[in-house]
Formats: structure tokens, C-alpha cells, sequence
């Protein structure tokens, strides 16, 4: 069985980048173990601890956009965050358009921004350093342009820190991988 090429990969992590705009969208608002009535659906991120719901998909997509970046090159990942926003702010409910929008672009530029840096020290340190900053980025904007408040700032910390520490494993594998197919990052 042949694998992907590394441009191949990138497309496929573009791909599920923007897929994880609708469904985090999607899950704030219809799924969880606990909707607030005119308020996010949350999910239990931590024992007594609940988060809203699309965190899981946020931090998924900070950890996408890395690798973005990593196969197809800076200007794509870029790129995808511009479209992103755009994208979020049209999938958003209405009352969450700006807020969502707004956290989204600023929480992946600033993961764009630790991670450029840091990729040339070690995938693993860059990925993890981006996704911590970009989490805490997203969760305080997020939620105080969405509900004027930070009550869930512990659990949207805790839900996104879960999904890019459950990536880490993978992208170790790939930067081991990398390194004995002798592939230079973009």
C-alpha cells in the first residue's frame, strides 16, 4: 500500500480544518449532555467541569492548521484561517456570528504565530506551544464576545488541551516519519 504523498496530506488536514468550522458551529448548539436555554449545549470536559460543546472541534482545528501549514506552506494556512473566519461567521447561529468569527481569527493567528517560530525547534514543541496559545486566545474571546462572561473559561481550556493533546502522538509520528523519508517541511 502506497502512502500519501505530503501535499496530498495537507489537502486532507485543509479539508478537515474547514470541517471543523460547521461541526463546532453545529455541536454549540444542538449536542451535548446539557443545554443551557439561551446558551451553548456543554459536554463534560473534566470531572465538574463542562465546557460548551464546539471546543473539541476548535481545538481539532488547531492542531489542523499546523499541519496545514507544515504540507502546503504558510500561505495556505493563512489562507485557510481568512477563509475560515469567513466561514464561521456565515455558519454561526446569529447570535454567536461575531464572536465566533472574531475568535476563531484571532486564536488561529495567533497559533500561525507561535508556530512558525517554534516548527524549526520540533514539530511536537511547536504544535503544542500554538495549541496552548491559541486555545486560551480562542476560549477568552469566545466567550466573552459570545456570552459577556468567562464562567466556562476553565472547561473550553480544558476540552481544546484534550484534542491537541490527543493529536501530539500523531504528529510525532509524522515528524518521525518525515525525518526518515527525508521530507522537508513547506
Amino acid at each position: 500500500m502506497t502512502s500519501l504523498t505530503p501535499r496530498a496530506e495537507g489537502v486532507l488536514a485543509l479539508i478537515g480544518f474547514g470541517l471543523c468550522i460547521p461541526a463546532a458551529n453545529w455541536l454549540i448548539g444542538n449536542a451535548g449532555t446539557v443545554c443551557v436555554p439561551l446558551g451553548p449545549c456543554l459536554v463534560p470536559v473534566a470531572p465538574g467541569v463542562m465546557a460548551p460543546s464546539g471546543v473539541l472541534m476548535i481545538g481539532l482545528a488547531l492542531v489542523l492548521r499546523d499541519l496545514v501549514q507544515r504540507r502546503l506552506g504558510v500561505g495556505w494556512a493563512a489562507g485557510a484561517v481568512l477563509a475560515g473566519a469567513a466561514l464561521s461567521a456565515l455558519l454561526a447561529p446569529p447570535a454567536l456570528v461575531v464572536a465566533s468569527a472574531v475568535a476563531f481569527l484571532l486564536s488561529e493567528m495567533a497559533d500561525l504565530g507561535v508556530y512558525t517560530p517554534l516548527q524549526k525547534r520540533g514539530l511536537v514543541l511547536a504544535v503544542a506551544a500554538s495549541g496552548a496559545v491559541g486555545l486560551v486566545v480562542d476560549s477568552v474571546v469566545f466567550l466573552w464576545l459570545a456570552f459577556g462572561s468567562l464562567d466556562y473559561l476553565p472547561g473550553q481550556v480544558i476540552g481544546k488541551a484534550w484534542m491537541v493533546l490527543l493529536a501530539l502522538p500523531f504528529v510525532h509520528l509524522l515528524r518521525r516519519r518525515d525525518e526518515r523519508r527525508g521530507i522537508v517541511p513547506a
